[in-house]
């Protein structure tokens, strides 16, 4: 069976089956991520750079981030890949409809992940201006990425709920496998992420 002809969740996991190598659609969303992974690295490796070239850190009369809820929030965001990875196996299986459920249920635990952050986020650029010192300026930018991200994958997941609405097929079942593939992706960065952002306070 032609992947162009599973038009139906029992032909798409036939499809899935059989197919001998990984979509291209999986091979793009993989390509995109080794570049955000260098775009992350470089930064964090900018923090670093910046935080030994300061004597401070953070400057004297800013306070030291906070510990407990930030990795108690990534704690969260790292256990919605499960959610996904689940819904992954029960589209390969053809059953769409656990499936759906599933992404919605990351879907609403991911948007009340990211509400936290950004209700900590401006309560932050109230007290301290990106523009204060080096470490602000690295501090917001590399939340700020990473909280974008969160968005985007918000953004894909909207959408999947969207067209899965639809029923199954080879295209959207790829789609499915390529959104989870990005959240894995944010979820590890998000790790990365919030050891950055604690270490001043570890």
């Amino acid at each position: 069976m032609r992947s162009m002809e599973a038009t139906t969740p029992v032909m798409a996991a036939a499809a899935d089956r059989q197919r001998r190598s990984r979509p291209s659609g999986w091979w793009a969303m993989a390509l995109f991520i080794g570049g955000e992974t260098t775009f992350f690295a470089l930064m964090i490796s900018s923090y670093f750079y910046l935080r030994f070239q300061n004597v401070h850190w953070p400057p004297v009369g800013v306070e030291k981030p906070k510990v407990a809820l930030p990795l108690i929030l990534t704690a969260i965001l790292v256990a919605t890949t499960v959610p996904l990875f689940m819904a992954v196996r029960a589209g390969r299986a053809g059953r769409v409809g656990p499936a759906w459920w599933l992404v919605l249920v990351a879907f609403v635990v991911q948007a009340g992940y990211l509400g936290v952050q950004i209700h900590e986020f401006v309560g932050e650029l109230d007290k301290i201006s990106p523009h204060a010192s080096a470490y602000a300026s690295i501090y917001f930018t590399l939340l700020g990425a990473h909280h974008f991200h969160v968005a985007v994958g918000l953004l894909l997941e909207l959408w999947l709920l969207a067209t899965l609405l639809g029923g199954l097929t080879n295209y959207r079942l790829i789609a499915l496998r390529v959104t989870a593939l990005y959240w894995y992706f944010v979820a590890a960065v998000g790790i990365a992420v919030v050891f950055t952002q604690i270490y001043p306070s570890l």
